[in-house]
């Protein structure tokens, strides 16, 4: 996709805006690329212009709404103090709006997982990868301030951390209420710091 000038940047910048909010609405299977030019009032050929098909459309929506939720994410828990803060936050703005960036990425990637792949060339085992990821760096911070012990395999608690995250905010028990944050700071604080304060066994 060549992009030519400022104006032509604008309207792309519109079409991936108003991929984003109907996948929202529809999910991937039911967006349409004449919902896309309707709603961004524009003509179907101009918005072949720039996107050939439907997945490039929202191949380019979903890196849209990945970079936003990252950001968003890294503002806020870069602004926490400790390790438990931060996972205790993280449970809540996975959780968040039910269209909010984050929520939708993993709404679609567990309901629509063929479609996703197709859109973003990565299917639904990108998602605990793609979380890892992201929480590598905090719990390498968290190493350097002595919150987990030295001696763990960094990408290996990165990957655990990110299963515990989608378990935690997305399956309520007994004893853990994802909606409250007393109880998921204590289920932190008790279970998971222990766990990773300590040498690893074996």
């Amino acid at each position: 996709m060549s992009i030519e000038s400022p104006a032509g940047s604008a309207v792309v910048d519109r079409l991936v805006e108003v991929t984003a909010a109907l996948l929202a609405e529809k999910g991937i299977r039911g967006t349409a690329m004449a919902q896309v030019a309707e709603r961004a009032g524009i003509s179907r050929a101009w918005l072949y212009r720039h996107f050939p098909d439907k997945n490039s459309l929202i191949g380019a929506a979903i890196v849209r709404l990945a970079d936003t939720f990252s950001a968003e994410a890294q503002d806020e828990l870069s602004a926490l103090d400790g390790f438990a803060e931060q996972v205790v936050a993280g449970v809540r703005i996975g959780r968040g709006a039910y269209d909010d960036p984050g929520t939708l990425l993993m709404r679609l990637q567990r309901e629509e997982p063929e479609a996703y792949a197709a859109c973003a060339g990565a299917g639904v085992n990108g998602l605990v990868p793609d979380l890892a990821a992201f929480w590598r760096p905090y719990v390498a911070a968290a190493v350097e301030r002595g919150e987990i012990d030295g001696g763990h395999d960094l990408d290996e608690v990165s990957e655990w951390l990110a299963r515990m995250l989608i378990s935690m905010g997305t399956m309520p028990g007994r004893t853990l209420d994802p909606e409250d944050p007393e109880s998921l700071a204590r289920h932190v604080r008790r279970y998971l710091l222990p766990a990773l304060s300590a040498p690893p066994a074996g």
